[in-house]
């Protein structure tokens, strides 16, 4: 059988394994809420459907998916793909041997700069990183209950192509913060992909990923780095403290871990082809 594979929110993380999957000559499906994104997604090839708490799922949009992923954020209300998807979901059984959730770090919260790894305590500060718990737990469950083949990705801070540091300088927006001992994790958003089809040629049900590279680092060095790739005047360090941010900027600086990555490398035997930044930003400045 041709896979299929259906994307719940084909986004800027979807839409890179998306592209990797029609090459390969799959089908794809999947749901978009912007009228021209749905048109330019139609454009490659992709079955487009438009869906969210206002616009139901039509009738027989997973049949015959073998892959089914899930970038859908929850909102205030829980998550929507399960809310209003399930019952297709769970009748795409049949023909479904993967699933996976496009989750966060933030589920994490604040390790004053300690490893993490997916056996640590979950204990975001935030409502919005709450939200994220708790879809991860329905989606675990229904793995449970249904024998739903459900994998959970908890991404970190995702850049590439018109998202990186690269784009803030040559915007003239970057500005190096600094706060004493703060460290971010990230990830090529072409390494996500990697990582994700790597799952689904290897699946394990009810398994969990932190999806990251191999350096937690300083935001400041991350700009300082962008710079000297741009030739660019390097900003002077601003301390976070003189700094105005907006409420969901607060809520992310407040949280200081380092993430492991060692599941991926170990279970999925994966490669980061951009293991830090400064591997991803200077090939992302030599396509210019």
């Amino acid at each position: 059988m041709r896979p299929r594979l259906f994307c719940f929110g084909l986004g800027y993380s979807a839409e890179v394994l998306v592209r990797r999957c029609l090459a390969a000559g799959w089908q794809v499906a999947g749901t978009a809420r912007d009228a021209g994104r749905l048109a330019r997604l139609t454009e490659l090839g992709i079955e487009t459907f438009r869906f969210d708490r206002q616009h139901a799922l039509p009738g027989g949009a997973l049949a015959g998916s073998t892959h089914i992923l899930t970038s859908v954020p929850p909102d205030a209300d829980g998550d929507p793909v399960l809310d209003l998807a399930r019952p297709a979901i769970l009748a795409a059984r049949d023909t479904l041997s993967w699933l996976g959730y496009l989750s966060t770090t933030g589920v994490y919260g604040d390790y004053a700069g300690a490893w993490v790894d997916e056996r640590s305590a979950l204990r975001p500060a935030s409502a919005r990183s709450w939200r994220r718990v708790n879809a991860e737990a329905s989606w675990l469950d229904l793995h449970r209950t249904s024998g739903l083949p459900a994998h959970l990705f908890r991404l970190a801070g995702i850049y590439g192509p018109g998202r990186s540091a690269l784009d803030e300088v040559r915007g003239g927006t970057a500005r190096r913060i600094v706060k004493p001992d703060q460290v971010f994790s990230r990830i090529h958003v072409e390494d996500i992909a990697t990582v994700l089809q790597a799952s689904m040629e290897k699946p394990a049900p009810g398994a969990v990923y932190n999806v990251c590279d191999d350096e937690a680092a300083p935001p400041q060095d991350v700009v300082a780095f962008a710079c000297g790739l741009l030739g660019a005047a390097v900003p002077p360090e601003i301390p976070f403290d003189q700094v105005a941010l907006s409420p969901m900027a607060q809520s992310f600086w407040a949280d200081n871990r380092r993430v492991r990555n060692d599941r991926i490398k170990r279970d999925l035997d994966v490669t980061l082809r951009f293991p830090t930044y400064r591997e991803g930003l200077r090939a992302l400045a030599e396509k210019g």
